[in-house]
């Protein structure tokens, strides 16, 4: 198993940035902001300074996946979720693109190369798409704090540009099920440090940390992709959970539930037509 960690050598690092320092959460998108984005924008700066001091896995931005004793159990059963995304992969092309679940998405993407197939999500009703990945859906049961869960699948050439995700009271687990050949120009950049997917090897991380997507080969990259409660002291673990519940009822997050349903109800239907 190869990690990254803050005090360890990037064994899985292809180099290191050197175009500045990129190891922040500054938000890079959107610069015309009104007062009231600026404002908001601070205090979820400072919730997320309390919340890395309450962590007690510390604020790195690449986590050893050791310190998550379900990474290896899951690693270790890789291959029944690969054989489940297999049959999954016949239908690649009529799959959701991620932004038409989540409109949010389309900030940083507007084609059709970054494709989505939903087993769990807050809010969402993934009972059909579960329904064929009972393997997948018994692995991610392993997950505490599970939030979100998909097979996130990158077409060939695809990018992503740099850009930070919502909250850190959330961490990001990679399992790397399709890495195209040559492995290292499918990588992802977090922070300053490259790293790139082997096929069974976990990866865990902070998204609210600066980060960027390259897929420069002519094949499919898919991971399995899922977003779990950050391990925090208590009662702010407790705090968290609670938020992230209350997440549900976000008027973005209900409106990508409505999506997922619509396009997953319709497509099985035709499906067994």
């Amino acid at each position: 198993m190869n990690t990254m960690t803050d005090n360890t050598t990037l064994d899985t690092a292809i180099a290191r940035s050197t175009v500045g320092d990129l190891r922040h959460r500054r938000h890079t998108l959107n610069p015309n902001r009104t007062w009231l984005d600026r404002c908001g924008i601070a205090a979820q700066t400072g919730l997320e300074w309390a919340v890395a001091r309450v962590s007690p896995l510390g604020d790195p931005h690449i986590y050893d996946t050791r310190q998550f004793p379900w990474a290896a159990g899951v690693e270790a059963e890789w291959q029944c979720i690969r054989k489940e995304l297999d049959a999954v992969m016949t239908f690649r092309d009529q799959m959701p693109s991620f932004q038409d679940i989540l409109k949010e998405v389309g900030a940083i993407q507007s084609d059709n190369n970054w494709k989505t197939f939903f087993l769990a999500g807050i809010g969402m009703d993934c009972a059909e798409n579960r329904q064929r990945c009972p393997e997948t859906v018994r692995l991610l049961g392993k997950i505490p704090g599970l939030t979100t869960a998909f097979f996130s699948i990158l077409s060939p050439g695809k990018h992503i540009p740099a850009h930070r995700g919502a909250w850190n009271g959330i961490l990001r687990f990679h399992l790397g099920l399709m890495v195209p050949e040559p492995r290292e120009r499918v990588r992802i950049r977090i922070g300053n440090d490259f790293y790139s997917w082997r096929e069974g090897e976990a990866l865990i991380f902070d998204d609210t940390f600066n980060h960027e997507v390259w897929n420069d080969t002519s094949g499919y990259r898919v991971v399995l992709f899922v977003d779990f409660a950050r391990p925090l002291y208590q009662p702010f673990h407790w705090l968290n959970r609670r938020l992230l519940n209350v997440g549900a009822l976000a008027p973005f997050l209900r409106e990508a539930g409505e999506k997922q349903k619509r396009w997953q109800d319709a497509f099985w239907k035709k499906k067994t037509a």
